[in-house]
């Protein structure tokens, strides 16, 4: 990749903030953790985790500090939960 490119590319990656606990605590949207090692996963309300980090912590780095209870690793990543779209039956 050329240099001028990837200049570019790293600009426009820094504009980007990640999600915080008070943008999701607004949206009433919770957090799941899922463990890379053996793919446990949990919903963590967000009001938990508001009281203890604040409001201006950043969603993905919740995951450094959590440790999966079925495996124990702390290779753990952490998402906004986001609502699904329900099952889909019918593909075109």
């Amino acid at each position: 990749m050329g240099r001028i490119k990837r200049a570019s590319l790293d600009a426009e990656e820094q504009s980007f903030q990640p999600t915080t606990l008070g943008d999701l605590a607004k949206d009433k949207v919770d957090i799941l953790c899922w463990c890379n090692r053996c793919s446990h996963n949990s919903i963590i309300q967000v009001v938990v985790l508001l009281g203890r980090l604040g409001p201006t912590f950043p969603v993905p780095e919740i995951g450094v500090y959590m440790r999966c209870i079925s495996c124990g690793a702390k290779d753990v990543a952490a998402r906004p939960a986001w609502p699904s779209l329900g099952k889909i039956t019918i593909h075109s």
